[in-house]
């Protein structure tokens, strides 16, 4: 397998990090438009490795708004696999660069939906994903694998879905995704301050466009912004956190390959949060429509939403003023396959502390980042395999689980994942 990674930013950079502890990749390619940063990177997989594994890396400058660039890189260095980990508004361009060069595709992020262009809380029928899959006939034609919401959330959750359906339960109520942290960043005095944990671009996206449901009998609806609050207890010391509807992928990828009557995603982000990007949203800063600013240079045209993005720190380097822990999951509910009422929670939390320790790469960014890894060792291997456009749940979720808890002296990636049967 020959990988060309786009991006490395922060999951970029974990990526590239888990990929060096393993050994199933003969070429990761770590691209970037600023190259620089790809160049971190490998650097530290060289002091952290030595060369022998570092020589497994290479670093290239992309462009990925541009198909015909990340196709000519991705032939340059005769990549077998795009792996997409930049923001979803370069899946479009990557995912057709992939193909035009011949090689498969991962991302962690699906093409975004569209809103109404006069209610910020209608929709136009286009959902998340949906230019992907209207492209599957083309990626099956050409026999080509894009494996599409292959992070954590979507991703992890999703491959818990196909194994809760395939050995967990004979009938499912409802697929409920609940991701919740108690994580705290602070400023140099210790103070706490307002210091998104992911891309706050990405963040925005999710939160202020319509959540979407789906149901057995009415398909996918959405319902407004925050709607249905509910508190989720989480595992391991995080507890209870109020969770919200949040416009999320699982709910568009989990009822096209597993059965049930059900399906929501829920984010536990705090009011303080919730507060935040109301008022961006009044005040038209979560626009990406670019408008003209001045600046030391001239008039300059900007979109609003890039610029509170710039005014934030940068998700990948809070880790050393962030403590606390993340929790991904998925809430499944319905009956057993002993024909008992069953409900379940399956999760994997991942600490700051540790993921620090280990990796120098926050949590959030980093448990994004272990997923596609183990996916795409899955698929070196054979273990998967398919073509066209397809998502976690087209897959055995056994052999994942297994790989992700297997310990590393025997071969796995040493992440146990949990499963609380909360009605026992």
């Amino acid at each position: 397998m020959r990988i060309l990674l786009v991006g490395a930013g922060g999951v970029g950079d974990a990526i590239a990090k888990i990929t060096a502890r393993r050994d199933f990749a003969e070429l990761i390619v770590v691209s970037d438009y600023d190259e620089g940063r790809a160049r971190r990177t490998v650097d530290w997989i060289r002091a952290k490795h030595g060369d022998d594994v570092a020589g497994r890396f290479a670093t290239a400058q992309v462009d990925a708004s541009d198909p015909d660039v990340v196709a000519s890189v991705a032939r340059e260095h005769r990549a077998t696999h795009v792996m997409n980990a930049v923001e979803p508004k370069f899946v479009p361009s990557i995912f057709a660069g992939a193909l035009a060069a011949g090689a498969d595709y991962v991302d962690m992020a699906m093409s975004l939906s569209e809103p109404h262009p006069t209610h910020p809380y209608e929709r136009t029928g286009i959902k998340l994903g949906d230019d992907q899959f209207a492209q599957a006939s083309d990626w099956q034609a050409a026999g080509r694998l894009a494996l599409v919401g292959m992070g954590v959330e979507p991703g992890l959750s999703d491959v818990f879905a196909r194994y809760a359906a395939d050995h967990l339960f004979s009938e499912i109520d409802e697929l409920g995704v609940r991701d919740g942290a108690n994580l705290v960043v602070t400023d140099e005095d210790g103070n706490e301050i307002f210091a998104p944990s992911f891309s706050i671009w990405t963040t925005i996206e999710e939160c202020l466009n319509p959540p979407v449901v789906w149901e057995e009998d009415a398909g996918w609806f959405t319902t407004a912004p925050f709607s249905e609050p509910e508190v989720f207890e989480f595992p391991e010391g995080i507890g209870p956190v109020e969770c919200v509807n949040v416009e999320h992928e699982e709910v568009l990828l989990m009822p096209r390959w597993v059965d049930a009557k059900r399906v929501t995603f829920k984010y536990g982000l705090g009011e303080e949060f919730i507060n935040v990007l109301r008022v961006l949203h009044l005040l038209g800063l979560d626009s990406t429509t670019p408008i003209r600013v001045r600046s030391a240079n001239g008039p300059a045209e900007v979109a609003p939403r890039d610029v509170v993005a710039a005014a934030l720190p940068d998700p990948a380097t809070i880790g050393p003023r962030m403590t606390g822990k993340t929790c991904a999951g998925l809430w499944v509910t319905g009956t057993g396959t002993d024909g008992t009422p069953r409900e379940v929670y399956l999760y994997h939390v991942s600490d700051n502390a540790w993921t620090m320790a280990e990796y120098e790469s926050q949590c959030v960014v980093w448990q994004t980042a272990l997923n596609p890894v183990i996916a795409l060792e899955l698929l070196a291997t054979g273990v998967w395999s398919g073509s066209g456009v397809l998502g976690p749940e087209a897959f055995d979720a056994a052999p994942f689980l297994d790989l992700m808890a297997r310990p590393e002296a025997d071969g796995g990636y040493g992440q146990p994942w949990g499963l609380e049967d909360r009605l026992a």
